[in-house]
């Protein structure tokens, strides 16, 4: 099975020699179950021939809004409302998670209670996995048709379905510890309040659940790709 991602953002040049950029990082989230990967920088305005030029589609994370105004955004909005009338499999990660919220009529904003950073417990389908947050934004407007299947204590609408082809989570199952060290280290000091900082850095040590949530999103991407609609 061939899958489209669909990057919306870039990490910090001082990271990408650690942890590669959003791609790489999903590559091997993803691997070892047959799938095979193509990239479209579409925040660089990249963007595929049509939604059939993959079986399947992974919308990245983004240090982007979904309701800021940039060339890319409408046209994206597009290709998912696409992906969803076709009924092809699709998986959004963060912003992927929002944007797609967004293009199907819910509401993305920047979040008045704050961040959220770092470990973070993840109820969905009443199983719990500890994964990294690095957000202020949230889905707060749900689209018609979603439903809601996974929440933390801090964001309500933290994994949404739609039917049976699209399933998107707001943490980050492709961020590791020393990953999240760098974000805090550069885009964390002055942006992010201290003491959640300190919190996070805290938890580094921790154990997360990322393998198990990526085997979930490529059984995913692998059984919805034979959703008949």
């Amino acid at each position: 099975m061939h899958i489209g991602i669909l990057q919306t953002g870039h990490i910090p040049d001082s990271l990408e020699a650690v942890s590669g950029d959003y791609p790489e990082m999903f590559r091997r989230l993803l691997g070892g179950h047959g799938l095979s990967f193509s990239t479209y920088a579409v925040v660089d305005g990249t963007f595929p021939e049509g939604i059939d030029a993959a079986d399947g589609w992974l919308i990245t994370g983004s240090r982007h809004g979904a309701y800021e105004d940039h060339d890319w955004i409408p046209p994206l909005e597009e290709f998912i409302r696409a992906v969803h009338a076709a009924g092809k499999p699709m998986v959004g990660i963060c912003f992927g998670h929002q944007i797609i919220a967004q293009a199907l009529g819910g509401k993305v904003v920047k979040y008045p209670e704050g961040w959220s950073v770092g470990r973070t417990a993840y109820r969905i389908d009443g199983q719990t996995y500890h994964m990294n947050a690095w957000h202020q934004d949230q889905v707060v407007e749900l689209p018609e048709g979603a439903r809601v299947v996974g929440a933390s204590d801090f964001c309500a609408n933290a994994a949404l379905a739609y039917g049976d082809t699209i399933f998107t989570v707001q943490p980050h199952p492709e961020f590791e510890p020393s990953f999240v060290k760098g974000l805090i280290e550069t885009r964390g000091k002055g942006v992010v309040p201290d003491p959640l900082l300190a919190e996070a850095s805290e938890g580094l040590a921790q154990p997360l659940d990322n393998a198990a949530m990526g085997d979930r999103l490529a059984r995913f991407l692998i059984e919805a790709a034979h959703v008949k609609v």
